[in-house]
């Protein structure tokens, strides 16, 4: 079998499942993540937790078929071990930089989502129903 075509089945063989298995580490943990973002909405979470997954697996799968092609000539297991090394640690990189988008978007959410719920609702501090000004009998 041609050398090239075996380093894409490698590729893929690597790409594929670690896609994949990153897609289910953010989405079993990031449910927690969003519950508080949403002020314990555990719909609204769960809906924007897939949502978010469906997203997060359409962008890197469809990067990784995207980067599938390579114009290195690939002769020998040097060059196979090369080109593959680039690639895989390509999808790496990229899987790391969006989740960090990903928790930046989601942290700016939950801050907004608390100021604003501080802002509306209570006061900041509790009144003293106890205290009474200066020269007026208590």
């Amino acid at each position: 079998m041609d050398p090239l075509v075996l380093t894409y089945l490698a590729y893929l063989s690597f790409t594929v499942p670690i896609t994949l298995w990153v897609g289910t580490t953010l989405k079993s943990n990031g449910r927690v993540f969003l519950m508080d973002v949403f002020d314990a909405d555990e719909e609204l979470a769960d809906a924007v937790n897939r949502l978010l997954v469906v997203g997060f697996y359409l962008v890197n799968l469809g990067y990784v078929l995207v980067a599938l092609k390579t114009t290195n000539t690939v002769d020998d297991l040097r060059s196979a071990l090369e080109v593959l090394s680039m690639k895989v640690g390509t999808i790496v990189l990229v899987l790391g930089v969006l989740h960090f988008v990903n928790l930046i978007v989601l942290n700016r959410l939950r801050r907004r989502s608390q100021t604003s719920t501080a802002a509306i609702g209570r006061p900041p501090v509790a009144p003293d129903l106890s205290w009474s000004p200066p020269g007026v009998p208590a």
